[in-house]
């Protein structure tokens, strides 16, 4: 099921992840080419296939959540809380160079399934662990959650407006980040397996991740000891960078630097450039507040789209806040083919969003749909390891598959 000349072409991965920040990272891997043999367990499933609604196949199929994040893989119902499930798995290994786990440290051990086991079959596998605080440390063994992890982890204290409660994330930003780092991490530790011959586990935590991509504000706390307060929709070090009422609706200004603040001046016929208490980005953040006031009439004459059109073509930086239907209906949106269309075993079309990567000479494919729980699982057993009828019959009558 690999592709030929793909990126990772010829390249498995057993993937024992659920939710989000496990299979986040294998549907990127199973993109740009690998073999993703995604385990499930029989009859349910990742748990994100109830989390809904909305639901696929008019409210009768897998949820939305699951789908956005389980393309290109198969998937292979098997149950390794029994010891003739776990032994599948243990089979399936030496067939594949990366494994994927989402566990509590330790507890895969006592099915044989953790990375000391695995590596005597398998002395080249790439064992990536995910989880929410690492395999060390006094909250090893606490589950994660990514809006825990948003809070824990710092992000919360600098979001929201100043004088509000602290804010997550709408979009589980801790999950997707350590799907990312994951990705990086594995295919760093392949190209030393291949290099090598030996394979390594890989600890990656949730909170860990979270902590790295607070990026200059924890710096910021780290050079100043002092901690970065919540500016809302503004920047703390950029004067207009915020959210702006117009006539309609709202607009995003961004002007970084003093010519572009002259740039907006112009375009909006304000004579704000020539107050000093805005002559510099300096000035007009010491001055944030009486900036934000003064510029309320002026954005509130005209309409988002009339703002756009001026500002753009005065090369100011500014943008619409755009609702879902109108990013997906944005030219330059449509023009990337950010969408496509799936069709799912038993015919069911569905859309969903590509990988965003754009490569001139292996690029990312979409052609797996997410699959249906199970689809796999006798063509997977049989191709990898030459399973026969009879003993496929036998397992689903122990309750391995």
């Amino acid at each position: 099921m690999t592709v030929p000349n793909a990126s990772l072409a010829g390249v498995r991965v057993l993937d024992l992840s659920r939710v989000l920040a496990g299979p986040w990272a294998t549907q990127i891997l199973g993109d740009l080419g690998a073999d993703v043999i995604k385990i499930e367990r029989p009859g349910a499933g990742d748990d994100t296939r109830s989390w809904g609604p909305p639901f696929i196949d008019n409210g009768e199929g897998d949820a939305a959540y699951y789908i956005a994040a389980n393309r290109n893989k198969r998937s292979v119902a098997i149950n390794f809380a029994i010891p003739e499930g776990a032994a599948l798995i243990r089979k399936l290994a030496p067939h594949c160079q990366i494994f994927v786990e989402n566990f509590r440290p330790g507890s895969l051990k006592k099915y044989g399934l953790d990375f000391q086991s695995i590596a005597k079959i398998n002395p080249a596998m790439v064992y990536c662990s995910i989880t929410g605080f690492g395999q060390t440390g006094p909250y090893a063994k606490r589950p994660g959650y990514d809006y825990i992890i948003q809070g824990m982890g710092g992000l919360m204290s600098l979001t929201g407006e100043p004088d509000g409660e602290p804010m997550k994330s709408a979009v589980a930003v801790a999950d997707l980040f350590t799907g990312m780092y994951s990705v990086t991490t594995i295919l760093a530790a392949l190209r030393h397996a291949e290099r090598t011959g030996q394979g390594q586990q890989l600890d990656v935590s949730l909170l860990d991740c979270q902590i790295a991509m607070l990026a200059n504000l924890g710096s910021s706390y780290l050079v100043s000891n002092e901690h970065p307060q919540r500016y809302g929709n503004q920047h703390a070090a950029i004067a207009p960078y915020q959210v702006v009422a117009t006539a309609d609706g709202h607009i995003i200004l961004a002007v970084g630097n003093d010519g572009q603040f002259r740039d907006f001046c112009k375009a909006a016929g304000a004579a704000l450039c020539d107050d000093d208490a805005f002559a510099t980005n300096e000035q007009r953040v010491v001055h944030r507040a009486a900036l934000t006031a003064a510029l309320a009439p002026i954005m509130s004459t005209r309409t988002t789209s009339d703002w756009i059109a001026r500002l753009e073509a005065a090369d100011v930086p500014c943008g619409p806040i755009n609702t879902l239907d109108q990013v997906y209906a944005d030219p330059q949106v449509v023009a990337r083919n950010a969408v496509a269309n799936v069709v799912r075993p038993g015919g069911a079309n569905i859309r969903l969003t590509n990988n965003p990567v754009r490569m001139s000479a292996t690029p990312p494919t979409l052609r797996l749909a997410p699959p249906v729980l199970g689809q796999d699982t006798h063509a997977a057993l049989q191709e990898l390891l030459g399973t026969s009828e009879a003993e496929l019959q036998d397992l689903h009558n122990v309750g391995a598959i």
